[in-house]
């Protein structure tokens, strides 16, 4: 059975870093992709950094760009998104989902993922 597990949500104050952890399970993740994403309240599911299975190719969504960075360890079987200076407007439900084929051009669209986590909820209050 294929799966992924987030880890490493919290509360931090505004300014803050979190690392989130995706452990992949059933299935090596070398040959995924990986994609974060994110709901708050109220809001749509959006798309906030995504890593491809080959070459490494990145994406960051504008509003994280330059504060969020992804990776992972394939030993590990783990994706990581580093958080730094984290604001209020990040709070959400954060996901880990990955998918075995797609295109670059879609790489961080949601609906191209088929095997999803429960998710880490991320909170940043003072």
């Amino acid at each position: 059975q294929l799966q992924v597990v987030e880890s490493g949500g919290g509360l931090v104050q505004p300014g803050g870093s979190l690392r989130l952890s995706c452990a992949a399970s059933g299935f090596t993740l070398d040959y995924y992709a990986i994609g974060w994403f994110r709901q708050a309240p109220g809001k749509e599911r959006e798309g906030v950094s995504c890593i491809s299975s080959s070459h490494g190719s990145t994406y960051y969504a504008d509003s994280v760009e330059g504060r969020f960075t992804i990776s992972r360890d394939n030993a590990k079987n783990t994706v990581y998104l580093q958080m730094n200076s984290l604001k209020p407007e990040d709070t959400a439900v954060y996901y880990c989902a990955a998918r075995a084929r797609g295109s670059v051009i879609t790489l961080c669209t949601s609906s191209t993922y088929d095997v999803w986590g429960q998710g880490t909820q991320v909170t940043v209050s003072s």
